[in-house]
């Protein structure tokens, strides 16, 4: 099973590692790690409300004349 706190973890102890050896390239790392944070949050929220969403998204076209 896919576990979103452990990604986030080593992200972050990836980016400082990086960080600290190399200054030049810290914005791109930084945007980087922020992009792959916000996929993992998307991932989980549609994974954890998929279903939820879907039968919302329907209720609203049936509901629709």
């Amino acid at each position: 099973m896919f576990n979103p706190l452990a990604a986030i973890v080593s992200l972050y102890a990836l980016a400082q590692d990086r960080l600290r050896k190399e200054e030049d390239g810290a914005t791109a790392v930084e945007y980087g790690l922020m992009v792959g944070l916000i996929a993992v949050a998307i991932i989980t929220v549609v994974g954890f409300l998929g279903d939820d969403l879907a039968a919302l998204f329907q209720q609203v076209v049936d509901a629709l004349p």
